[in-house]
């Protein structure tokens, strides 16, 4: 009798050991996935001009060309990361591309790895610390995917159909924990 609580008390041990490695994945605090994305160039605000250059009109000459921008990437808004359950660091720039399409780039992200951990579009405010830890997961997101490397330099397509308006910021959000790893406050 004795050897058989024995062994189903063993059974049982193993049975809950199985499973807590498989929902805490507890091997990825001690790795790290690298992603070095090649991030655009953008210009911090309006599109740069192209001069045009000046000469005197013939009075039965056509007008004289407008400067037209140079097509170059525009950050529409950026923010530095603030940790929040986990050390964070790194920046994240909204960028809008020439052709209108629009990218998140996380540039020089640093904070742990971890299981299920997304990027999300968040109407919450980054707050550092354990003040923040829940901000993001009661207020409206939009989940760009989940992260491509816990360090590095990334980017995640934008919507078309997303009002960035409402959103403030960018989280690092654990969806099986449902907890903030990090956030940027946009602006």
């Amino acid at each position: 009798m004795k050897r058989a609580v024995l062994i189903t008390g063993g059974v049982v041990v193993a049975a809950a050991l199985v499973v807590g490695l498989v929902v805490f994945k507890p091997w990825l605090l001690f790795t790290d996935v690298r992603v070095d994305e090649v991030l655009p160039t953008v210009q911090s605000s309006q599109p740069a001009v192209t001069p045009v250059p000046v000469a005197t009109p013939d009075p039965g000459s056509s007008p004289m060309p407008t400067p037209t921008p140079d097509p170059v990437p525009v950050a529409l808004a950026s923010g530095t990361f603030v940790s929040q359950e986990h050390s964070t660091t790194g920046t994240a720039t909204i960028i809008q591309n020439p052709d209108g399409t629009r990218v998140l780039a996380i540039e020089n992200l640093d904070t742990t790895n971890g299981p299920d951990v997304h990027v999300w579009l968040s109407a919450a405010d980054a707050v550092e610390g354990y003040d923040g830890w829940f901000l993001a997961g009661g207020a409206a997101y939009v989940d760009l995917g989940v992260i491509k490397g816990n360090q590095g330099n990334q980017l995640y397509e934008i919507p078309a159909d997303v009002d960035l308006s409402a959103y403030r910021s960018v989280s690092l959000w654990c969806v099986q924990f449902s907890v903030g790893f990090g956030a940027a406050q946009l602006g």
